[in-house]
């Protein structure tokens, strides 16, 4: 008995004209040809599925880790023949390589990694991995897990937590802006740079009487420090965004007037 199997079509189409798809098969085909059977998907995602032209291209790569076992001689060699790979076809290429055991593990669990990927991933090389779970995917077979749930949201008091050291991060950094330019000015007036703490007072007793800064600019250095001080003695642990914002834009308007007195004195 004959009969003919007919496969499903599930696979975005491509346009072939798409400059991001012909650079991801120069790229397929090259790594390819390097390990064979050791690379079991190569699929493009994200913005260059959707954009014709997108200015980076994001390359999924699965390679063979259950068959195959991964020396540190082969993680290195697959490092720099990719990286030479890379070079020589687009720096617009970006290559996320996943072990096959990891990205079946997130399709398991419902991952929102691997599930993004898949969902809107086009395979240009797969040995049955990508497109059968895709399928899957997009018949709603692939469920996230209870534990994949809370996984990502175990994530997020970390992630509230670190928003907040890096605006504290910002709060410092905008003290070594004030501190580095006046001492910059100072230094080019011939005075001996002071320690942070006599900053102030030094642009008091030299710029002020010159009318080169004013008491709100010399008063900005003082707080910057006294909050700087805080921080780092843990008294300041939170500062709002729009703290920091006003902080900024000070610090712009006083760095640019260190600047000017920095560069009349040697232009």
């Amino acid at each position: 008995m004959e009969f003919d199997l007919k496969k499903r079509s599930f696979v975005k189409e491509v346009d072939p004209r798409n400059e991001s798809f012909s650079l991801a098969r120069k790229f397929t085909i090259d790594i390819h040809k390097e390990f064979g059977d050791f690379i079991k998907v190569v699929a493009v995602f994200g913005s260059s599925v959707r954009k014709p032209n997108a200015k980076d291209i994001d390359i999924l790569v699965l390679i063979d880790d259950i068959s195959i076992e991964l020396s540190a001689e082969i993680a290195e060699a697959y490092r720099i023949i990719v990286e030479k790979t890379v070079a020589k076809v687009s720096p617009k290429l970006h290559i996320t390589t996943i072990k096959l055991s990891t990205f079946w593990e997130y399709a398991r669990v419902g991952d929102p990694i691997g599930m993004n990927i898949l969902r809107d991933g086009v395979p240009l090389l797969d040995q049955n991995i990508f497109t059968p779970l895709k399928h899957l995917l997009l018949q709603g077979k692939i469920r996230p897990t209870k534990e994949s749930i809370w996984n990502y949201f175990s994530k997020v008091p970390i992630a509230l937590q670190s928003s907040r050291s890096h605006i504290l991060k910002g709060a410092v950094d905008l003290y070594w802006a004030a501190i580095d330019s006046a001492h910059s000015a100072l230094m080019a007036h011939g005075e001996t740079p002071p320690s942070p703490e006599h900053v102030p007072a030094l642009l008091r007793k030299i710029f002020l009487p010159k009318k080169y800064v004013t008491n709100d600019d010399i008063n900005l250095v003082s707080e910057l420090y006294n909050q700087m001080k805080n921080i780092e003695h843990g008294i300041i642990k939170q500062i709002s965004g729009k703290t920091l914002d006003d902080y900024y834009k000070k610090t712009v308007i006083f760095t640019a007037k260190m600047k000017k007195l920095v560069v009349n004195k040697y232009s």
